[in-house]
């Protein structure tokens, strides 16, 4: 008697739909990890721009995001300066410290520091027009530069609500401006004339 020819076993019912989902199933997760992958690269490839624009300046951390924004508002301010005091009238200039103090003070002080090369452009004008138009000027650069600065940042998006970035971005912008404010009441103060003392009358006898 003749054995039966063997045949190769049928797959269970569903088997072959089970394993159509599980490929499935992991070409999607390949294709995520791609397009992560495609993410990452992206954004690599702005750090990297970014880096080579602001030389060589790092903007992978958090503090070093100031940096960004004191080299961005540094550029700006001298772009704004350049009609007056001719190009780079502030020296680039980097320090460890990035805090946000630290970061306003830096801004503040090679800002602030050319009001007297700035005035002497004008030795007929009104020293106030004068002092009003400079803190202007300064301001105007240093707004355009935080501008610059935080829409790189959103790029990397590293700038998202009541993140570590945002918060010290943001307190350097409020002591850069309140640092612009008492400057000009600092000045406009010692532009006004001295009090002259009225002489005393003399006493009756």
């Amino acid at each position: 008697m003749l054995n039966p020819v063997s045949r190769p076993a049928l797959p269970e019912a569903g088997s072959f739909k089970r394993d159509q989902a599980a490929v499935q199933t992991a070409g999607n997760e390949e294709a995520q990890k791609a397009a992560a992958n495609s993410r990452e690269s992206q954004k690599a490839q702005l750090g990297a721009q970014i880096m080579q624009a602001s030389m060589d300046v790092s903007i992978s951390s958090g503090n070093n995001s100031l940096a960004l924004l004191y080299r961005s508002a540094i550029d700006s301010i001298n772009e704004h300066l350049a009609p007056a005091l001719g190009p780079n009238a502030i020296q680039n200039a980097m320090s460890q410290d990035n805090s946000p103090e630290a970061t306003a003070d830096r801004i503040l002080s090679m800002s602030t520091g050319f009001y007297e090369a700035y005035a002497a452009q004008r030795p007929n004008d009104d020293p106030e027009e004068v002092l009003r138009d400079f803190v202007d000027v300064i301001r105007g650069g240093f707004e355009k530069g935080y501008k610059e600065a935080v829409n790189i940042l959103q790029g990397l998006g590293v700038m998202g609500e009541g993140s570590f970035v945002a918060e010290e971005i943001g307190k350097t912008f409020t002591l850069v401006q309140q640092g612009y404010d008492d400057f000009l009441e600092s000045m406009l103060a010692r532009l006004q004339p001295a009090d002259i003392e009225a002489p005393e009358e003399p006493v009756d006898a």
